[in-house]
């Protein structure tokens, strides 16, 4: 049984251990070996993380106190991620994560869920009704990424 719950400082190691993980083994599907290292380095940045924790509406899902997924609102209405654990894909964390956000979303009066995905990401969203708003392109330390800015009208 996945359980959500708000993310702690203590949790910062699974979370970071996650994103790195899922960006390296997940992503690289789509991203060359640059790309790949330049975004997965975001995990070493404890002090964004603890940012991220403390000021942003960031849960986690976990089964038996293990973190499976992530995922984190920055004002309200702007999905800054959502990652799930490599060895955990296709099995409902990051639905129900997304569904606690929306929920999240809903309850703060917006009546639009934005995002920016990757190309390995966009399938997910699109399944979740969310809808393109454009390609474009992203810098993580010099290095250009394509990625989409997606909205979901509630």
């Amino acid at each position: 049984m996945i359980q959500i719950r708000t993310a702690t400082l203590h949790d910062i190691p699974e979370i970071t251990t996650i994103f790195r993980d899922t960006i390296t083994s997940i992503n690289k599907k789509h991203y060359s070996e640059k790309q790949i290292t330049a975004w997965a380095s975001g995990a070493d940045d404890i002090e964004e993380w603890e940012k991220r924790i403390t000021k942003f509406y960031f849960i986690v899902a976990e089964v038996e106190n293990n973190i499976l997924g992530v995922a984190y609102l920055k004002n309200g209405n702007y999905l800054e991620g959502l990652f799930v654990h490599k060895d955990h894909q296709r099995q409902g964390v990051g639905s129900k994560l997304l569904r606690i956000v929306e929920s999240q979303v809903m309850m703060n009066d917006f009546e639009v869920l934005k995002s920016d995905v990757s190309k390995t990401a966009l399938p997910f969203f699109d399944n979740k009704y969310f809808e393109v708003l454009k390609k474009q392109k992203k810098s993580i330390k010099g290095v250009s990424f394509d990625n989409y800015l997606v909205e979901k009208i509630f």
